[in-house]
């Protein structure tokens, strides 16, 4: 998903907003941002920190070069239609009035919806239901909550991905007092006035910050740490105030109990201090209940933590809701943060969804689609009659990305609500065109339900062959590219000097696809002021890409649809479809104009008049296929010849042309009546040429169609193949065939150099060179040099290259000159395949100059080619031998071969296949998903990046045919650090052990029982582990014949080794069949005298991999019969023995009485045996811990301290000491066994002292809530827990994390919380252990003592972070 954007902020009163990380909206600037969620189109993309949010501007728009608009009919535009109403005729002294200038922010002159609108006002959309496939909607919003007819604006809002899912399957039942439990652990107080027959309530709980966009979660963190800070300040104030009393009470401090209590005041105030510098803020929880009032299910929110009111947020103050196609209500999570949402509960009752939007793009769309504001009229969307349902596809968990989740649950809910439109903004560049399980589902819902599927071409352009998946790839989904008129420059974007006509945007991408399509098939209006979310705190703000020409587009088609209902035409897409195309206004003069804007600029009157005049004739859609003659592989949809040697040749392809009706259609009134005689044309009989008619039936016809390409000049050519009914030849074309031919110019100097001088610019204006890249070259190096202008000029660059089976291969560069001066670029290249260069300056620079850019561009290639460009080593000495030579001229040979990624293989542990329970996951065709969880365990030794990689599904979400892939990685106290989906990212997890859950969606068991195995590796960053290069075979062993570098001659290969990593650079432990990955790069810069130390440093580099080999087999320990050699057979049975009776004596169970007292019975009986037996004693001690507390909790304690008092006395300490201030090393396997063994009685010495200790104070504060307690005794017993303490410090390090415990306890029962609490945060803070829960339980018993409010709330929320009470559903 590619997010680019211009967002000047609104044109009403209000706040502008803005993101830390990504900036959703900018403060006005003079450029214009794409706004469409294309997802990875190009490096403009967004990188996926997919955590902050993954929504990126991506480059700057630029207006095409001018271009005039006139009237063509016949296969230019079919109906054709004059440029009145796309306004395109050359403005001179453009000047705005405020209507013309209110008009501009919701443009509909372009494509003559007003003039539509104006002669038929009851066609307003009314009757027409869209679908808005997005981010997510706020009902709250501006002009969203009726139509223009008084009907509900918005029938139903859904979140599709899951990303607001709350699991409430808990049930849980009020007590008296009416307070049930929260899933937070909070008592919450159940309003009386609610009807529950069944008594039950359902509760979860969820971090609030998971709902909101990052945007908004940086706001309310913005507030809230104000808030905190004023609290803490206040504290930091008393706590300085106490020590500043202390001082002056004691001006000497010599005495050791004043110092201990000075040294517990200055700790209060510094962690104070170091609270408020490391002070992170994961929000607050908000507890969910849920229950069924007899009639539907009602939702209940309690927001207490989000209010700074103590009576606000109150779950019994709520107002509950239903799901919202019910009441169509929604509710606001507080004031602060003005955030509407909207419940919905599925699964009876065991699944909440709270809907929030992911990002205001979503909204805005629905705006431009359907806004309705009594208020101005002007300010209306395209259908303002039209009602919606928005189906957020846009995950919050990935910063608004789509899942394949999303995707087939938002088709899904289109289909149970009937909609008639689907409109959706989102998409990215894919391996394959017209391909994948969503395509698939699409296209089956446009056949058979006749669903007008509608959706942005992308915002990849100017380069050609950029349109994305799906809505630029998809033959059933209609592609809509970007228009800009001057209206919409001169008022929503606000420039001085607008263009003088219309004409596409620069970034809109453009076709054809990779298998001759045309790509975009009509353009709208790419900009607007629309709508967007409250809690924006503004009401509209100006957004403009080709999300926003698709709404546009798909709101007028909402008119066409409102008329058509209303007189009774028959709604088909393929219909629709063909009325848009042959009734646009083409934009542009030259026949390659439909490369950028497909058949044009839609004019709304003109399709209904189309659709009217031809209602009676059949809906057919025609679909095409084409080959090269003599091969039935690749089945194309156009022709579209790229490549050097196919566009300097004749060729001959069949095109088979096959009628499809929709579902249903009868076989003998429809299907077998059907026969059309059809009139074949081509725009160019010169070089193409095809039949002159064809009678087509229902089962389809082929024709030949001859290409001679051989005197057409460089550069690109356009041209179709159109077939007319020659009984109605006003339908205009029944159908097209593309037919696009670049003609490369080849490079012939040597060195290959080629340049292109005196190129002039304007603002908007776009040049688009192509050129063979010569064989052998691997990378080139550009120089731009600007001359002749004044002001500041920018420039966006493209490079683009296609090869099979892989995302067109891009280069962009966006670059400012301040004055005429020369910039040089470096980029990899394709060998052989031909290279489009597209220069553009943006529409924004420059404008208000009279003075042109001149531009020379110079290209010089450069390569170095290898035998193998992907390496791999396969574990063993062996290098590898790389030949390398220079085809294109002399170049420097200075490989660099750098591993610094580890990748470990994991195999799952557990798979789990069920069947999806709710209506949300059920098909069009009945069909119910299942879904398969697979489990995999890994352990980190260290803190580390870590990220999950899935070669078989990652990098693709339209072209697979696999559902959907989402997956968790949790530590062992459910804390969930990474969520992803396709495209994983690192995250960062400290030392520890991790599960990772991969969740994969389809409807075919077959093929997720496939899935069962899956292999996941575990990608880490390590070490750079720099390998060796040689000149001899044996140099990695010897060390001898190492190679640096060398100069290549043209023609000339040498040879050189790249040997394996040594042993010692391998990490620890690392498994057998892990891969060490990198890259290699051979060459280096002619323009950069720096030695790249990385491969990356480079213009081009390659993979390259080491296959881990088996570990090292564990040496044979003989240590046990050593060590028994010098014992008896007898002494050593006896021993045998002892260790079994001991080890079973741990294992017995003290459930119930009668066990614990079998366990007492043999506890005596061994101690009688083995009297004094230290490991017996410990063995004893061991499992009275593990026994419960839930009886005598004094009698209890006081066992424990029996038995450690036994454990201590079986012990010889003064020996023990003797021998642990021995520093020598054991010389023998015998003085080694000692010393293991005298190690093990320390540690059973020192855990005796610990727990005597823990006992002790636990015991103590249980009787200090008796009555009647003797002073004496207490201070009797403070000096034994003393004693006890003094004696385990000569043992162990008590600040150490293991009885760190006694240590807080100690300093909290000498009245010093200050101290404890320093001490434990110590502990905490230590990188290389885990904390447990009770350490964090302990802290905030030190904070509730000490008073601290805001801090016991800032961590009792953490809590809910560190120690969740279970794992979020997917």
């Amino acid at each position: 998903m590619d997010l680019s954007l211009q967002i000047h902020g609104a044109f009403f009163a209000g706040t502008s907003c803005s993101s830390s990380s990504s900036s959703y909206w900018a403060s006005s600037t003079s450029l214009s941002l794409p706004f469409i969620f294309h997802r990875r189109l190009n490096s403009r993309s967004c990188s996926r920190s997919r955590r902050g949010t993954r929504l990126r501007r991506s480059g700057f728009s630029a207006m095409p070069y001018s271009s005039s608009e006139t009237s063509r009919v016949g296969c230019g535009g079919g109906g054709g239609g004059g440029a009145g109403g796309a306004d395109n005729a050359c403005v001179a002294n453009f000047k705005l009035n405020e209507s013309t200038f209110l008009a501009s922010l919701m443009p509909k002159k372009e494509i003559n919806a007003d003039r539509f609108l104006e002669a038929h006002p009851e066609y307003d959309g009314r009757g027409v239901v869209i679908a808005i496939f997005d981010s997510g909607f706020d009902p709250s919003a501006a002009g969203l909550h009726v139509t223009s007819d008084g009907k509900p604006k918005v029938l139903d809002v859904i979140d599709c991905t899951g990303s607001g899912d709350i699991d409430t399957s808990t049930v849980v039942k009020a007590n008296e007092d009416g307070l049930i439990r929260g899933a937070s652990g909070v008592p919450l107080v159940v309003n009386s006035s609610w009807k529950n027959p069944t008594g039950e309530w359902r509760v979860g709980c969820k971090l609030v910050y998971e709902l909101f966009t990052d945007t908004l979660t940086s706001r309310v963190k913005k507030e809230r740490r104000k808030t905190w800070d004023e609290k803490n300040q206040e504290e930091i104030a008393k706590a300085v105030k106490n020590l500043y009393d202390f001082d002056q009470k004691h001006s000497k401090v010599d005495d050791a109990k004043l110092k201990k209590t000075r040294e517990d005041l200055q700790s209060r105030v510094d962690f104070l201090k170091k609270e408020a510098d490391k002070y992170e803020d994961k929000g607050p929880i908000i507890d969910a209940v849920v229950w069924h009032d007899g009639e539907v299910w009602r939702v209940a929110l309690d927001t207490q933590s989000l209010e700074e009111d103590p009576d606000c947020g109150k779950l019994a103050d709520f107002s509950p809701l239903t799901n919202y196609r019910i009441e169509r209500k929604y509710g606001v999570f507080s004031r602060l943060d003005a955030c509407s949402f909207v419940a919905n509960v599925y699964d009876e009752g065991k699944v909440l969804s709270i809907v929030t939007d992911s990002s205001p793009h979503g909204t805005h769309v629905a705006g431009i689609a359907t806004a309705h504001h009594p208020e101005e009229h002007l300010l209306n969307g395209m259908a303002p009659g039209a009602q919606i349902i928005s189906c957020k596809i846009g995950d919050s968990r990935l910063g608004s990305m789509e899942t394949g989740t999303g995707l087939t649950r938002a088709l899904i809910a289109a289909m149970e609500h009937n909609c008639d439109l689907v409109n959706m903004s989102y998409g990215e560049a894919a391996l394959l065109p017209d391909y994948g399980r969503f395509v698939d589902l699409v296209t089956e819902a446009v056949n058979k339900r006749r669903l007008i599927f509608v959706s942005s071409a992308g915002n990849s352009g100017p380069a050609l062959t950029t349109v994305g998946a799906p809505g630029g790839t998809t033959s059933s989904i209609i592609g809509v590219g970007a228009y800009v008129s001057p209206a919409m420059a001169a008022g929503a974007h606000s420039v001085v000097e607008p263009p003088c006509e219309g004409l596409e945007y620069t970034w809109s991408s453009r076709g054809p696809t990779s298998d001759g399509d045309l790509g975009v098939c009509i353009s709208a209006a790419g900009g607007a002021v629309a709508p967007v979310p409250t809690w924006t705190l503004q009401r509209r703000m100006l957004m403009n890409g080709t999300s926003m020409s698709s709404p546009s587009a798909c709101g007028a088609i909402a008119l066409l649809l409102s008329a058509m209902k209303a007189e009774g035409i028959p709604v088909s897409p393929y219909s629709v479809r063909r009325a848009l195309e042959n009734t646009s206004t083409p934009v542009g003069d030259l026949p390659e104009d439909k490369l950028s804007t497909g058949q044009g600029l839609m004019q709304v009157d003109k399709a209904y008049e189309y659709l009217k005049q031809f209602k009676d004739y059949p809906c057919v859609f025609y679909q095409i296929k084409v080959n090269l003659s003599g091969k039935t592989n690749p089945t194309l949809r156009g022709i579209y010849l790229r490549e050097a040697t196919a566009s300097r040749q004749s060729t001959e392809w069949t095109v088979q042309v096959e009628p499809k009706f929709h579902e249903g259609a009868s076989n003998l009134k429809e299907l077998v009546p059907f026969e059309e005689c059809v009139e074949l044309h081509s725009t160019n009989e010169g070089v193409v040429r095809v039949p002159d008619y064809l009678l087509l039936t229902h089962n389809g016809r082929s024709f030949n169609v001859v290409v001679d390409p051989t005197n057409l000049e460089d550069g690109v050519h356009y041209f179709e193949v159109y077939g007319i009914d020659c009984k109605a030849p006003q339908r205009g074309p029944l159908f097209r065939i593309p037919v696009t031919i670049i003609i490369p110019k080849t490079v012939e100097s040597r060195p290959p150099v080629i340049s292109f001088q005196q190129m002039s610019f304007i603002p908007g204006h776009i040049e688009r060179r192509f050129i063979e890249v010569p064989l052998g070259a691997t990378w080139a190096e550009a120089t731009i040099r600007t001359s002749g202008f004044d002001t500041t000029r920018r420039f966006y660059i493209h490079t683009l290259q296609i090869c099979p089976l892989r995302r067109p291969i891009k280069w962009e560069n966006a670059t400012t000159f301040a004055s005429p001066s020369a910039k040089s670029f470096a980029f990899p290249v394709v060998s052989g395949q031909t290279m489009e260069l597209a220069l553009a300056q943006f529409w924004s620079s420059g404008l208000g100059s009279r003075e042109p850019t001149i531009v020379d561009f110079e290209i010089a290639f450069h390569g170095i080619g290898v035998n193998k460009e992907e390496l791999i080593l396969d574990g063993s000495e062996a290098p590898i031998k790389v030949e390398a030579e220079a085809l294109l001229a002399t170049e420097k040979l200075v490989p660099i071969a750098v591993l610094n990624k580890i990748r470990i293989p994991y195999q799952p542990v557990d798979a789990q296949l069920k069947t999806l329970a709710t209506g949300r996951d059920r098909l069009l065709s009945g069909k119910q998903i299942l879904a398969l969880t697979l489990t995999y365990n890994f352990k980190l030794e260290d803190a580390a990046e870590v990220k999950p990689y899935i070669p078989l599904l990652n990098n693709r979400i339209y072209d697979t045919k696999f559902e959907s892939q989402f997956y968790m990685i949790s530590d062992v106290n459910k804390r969930v650090y990474a969520m992803g989906d396709v495209y994983p990212e690192s995250s960062k997890l400290p030392k520890g052990e991790y599960k990772l859950q991969l969740y994969l969606r389809h409807e075919n068991v077959q093929l997720l029982e496939k899935l069962k195995q899956l292999i996941v590796f575990i990608e880490r960053n390590m070490g750079e582990v720099r390998l060796s290069l040689h000149s001899e075979p044996d140099g990695p062993v010897t060390g001898n014949g190492a190679f640096k570098s060398s100069v290549l001659m043209p023609g000339v290969k040498e040879a050189f080794y790249l040997g394996p990593p040594t042993k010692d650079k391998i990490p620890k432990n690392t498994p057998q069949g892990s891969v060490l990955v990198g890259e290699i790069s051979y060459g280096k810069l002619s323009f950069d005298d720096k030695e790249g130390m990385n491969p990356k440093d480079n213009p081009v580099s390659y993979p390259i991999s080491y296959v881990v080999p088996p570990n090292k087999p564990e040496e044979d320990k003989k240590a046990a019969s050593a060590s028994n050699s010098c014992k008896s057979v007898s002494e050593r049975l006896d021993e045998e023995v002892r260790d079994i009776k001991i080890k079973f004596l741990g294992n017995l169970k003290q459930e119930t009485e009668e066990d614990r007292s079998e366990w007492k019975k043999l506890c005596s009986c061994l101690k009688s045996e083995y009297p004094n037996s230290t490991p017996l004693l410990a063995k004893i001690l061991e499992s009275l811990l593990s026994r419960s507390e839930a009886g005598d909790k004094i009698s209890h304690h006081e066992e424990i301290i029996d038995a450690a008092n036994e454990v201590i006395c079986s012990v010889d300490v003064d020996e023990l000491a003797r021998y642990l201030l021995q520093k020598s090393e054991p010389e023998d396997e015998e003085a080694e066994n000692l010393k293991k063994k005298m190690e093990m009685t320390r540690d059973q010495l020192a855990e005796a002292l610990y727990q005597k200790g823990l006992a002790m104070a636990r015991l103590e504060n249980l009787k200090g809530k008796k009555e009647d307690e003797g002073e004496e005794e207490e201070s009797s017993q403070k000096d034994k827990f003393e004693e006890n303490f003094k004696e385990l410090t000569k043992w162990v390090d008590v600040k150490s994390s293991k009885f760190c415990t006694l240590t807080v306890l100690r300093e909290k029962r000498l009245s010093r919380p200050g101290t404890a609490l320093k001490v434990l945060d110590e502990m905490i803070q230590n990188e290389n252990e885990t904390a447990t829960k009770k350490l964090y339980e302990m802290k905030l018993g030190l904070l509730e003592e000490l008073g601290w409010s805001h801090l016991v709330t800032y961590e009792k929320q953490w809590m809910q972070v560190r120690f969740p009470t279970s794992l979020p559903l997917f």
